[in-house]
């Protein structure tokens, strides 16, 4: 039997599918956060274990029993990322060719097959990444949580946690954020608090998420005004690539994926809104398709590409 193993893996999660010789799912796994620069290489390469284990379980196969394994990882866009990540999947399942892509490759090929898109990523990170008919591809975001990361998650819980600072200097206007937070962390007070944002952002901030969704449907003033930048900051990096790739009056998939989208109406209508006006004809859409598919898909045309070059050198 031929088997083709995906991994999607972001700052807070790793999920995990493997297909068939029919491409049909016959196993599926999830495990922690697989981004080797926030979590560690030691986590993320632990995830990516559990994840597997989980898939071949579903399926009654071994990792030997693996024909190809694509990764689709935060954090792949660095070459000595890549490299580490795979010598390990090569020990792991040493049948098998393997290749290393960034998360937003594989949530491409999720939305739009090998065909033009855009796909817009906003989970613990964010960024936006697109390809056009010609096959030219280009990306927006995805710098990290000190340059950029507009609109994902994490930023927006931080600047909930920054808001309630502001309320309790006095500078800002008082808001709901100032318990819903402290209740959500159980933090019995402020120097709690600050210190496990210090300790441990990537936990606190994106779990923040969606306390600023309950406080904005409150109609929280500082809530409302943290989601409506988000979502300008969101529609500019979707802008960026339709406008990099000229594809701004074309029609093409434009696919949001993440954990930030469906969890705030009031987002969730500010970034279509932001979208529309970025590329009026674009089919705007939720993600049907797991990314950890569109990473699976990708591992079967890798053995397809590697059978052929085997056949021809032969």
């Amino acid at each position: 039997m031929t088997y083709f193993l995906g991994f999607d893996g972001g700052g807070t999660k790793t999920d995990c599918v493997l297909l068939d010789a029919n491409r049909a799912i016959v196993g599926e796994g999830r495990g922690g956060p697989a981004n080797p620069l926030r979590s560690g290489y030691e986590l993320a390469l632990a995830s990516l274990r559990e994840a597997a284990a989980q898939a071949l379980a579903a399926a009654k196969i071994r990792p030997a029993d693996v024909t190809s394994v694509c990764a689709g990882l935060a954090g792949a866009a660095r070459r000595s990322v890549v490299s580490r990540v795979m010598v390990f999947l090569s020990h792991e399942f040493p049948a098998s060719v393997t290749q290393v892509v960034t998360d937003f490759e594989v949530a491409l090929e999720a939305a739009a097959g090998s065909g033009p898109g855009v796909v817009l990523i906003a989970g613990t990170g964010s960024v936006a990444y697109g390809r056009n008919a010609a096959g030219e591809t280009a990306r927006a975001g995805g710098y990290g949580p000190w340059i950029g990361d507009e609109g994902s998650a994490f930023e927006i819980g931080r600047r909930a946690v920054s808001a309630v600072a502001r309320a309790r200097d006095s500078d800002a206007p008082s808001t709901l954020l100032t318990k819903m937070i402290s209740g959500a962390l159980s933090c019995p007070g402020w120097d709690d608090l600050v210190l496990q944002t210090m300790r441990v952002p990537d936990e606190v901030f994106p779990k923040l998420f969606p306390v600023v969704a309950e406080a904005a449907d409150k109609d929280d003033a500082v809530a409302k005004e943290i989601l409506s930048s988000s979502a300008i900051s969101l529609g500019h990096l979707a802008a960026a690539v339709i406008s990099r790739l000229g594809m701004r009056y074309q029609q093409f998939p434009l696919v949001k994926c993440g954990g930030v989208f469906g969890r705030s109406p009031i987002l969730d209508v500010l970034v279509d809104a932001a979208l529309a006006s970025a590329g009026p004809r674009a089919r705007v859409s939720r993600a049907e398709i797991s990314p950890a598919v569109g990473a699976a898909r990708m591992a079967a045309r890798l053995s397809e590409s590697s059978s052929q070059s085997a056949s021809h050198g032969a």
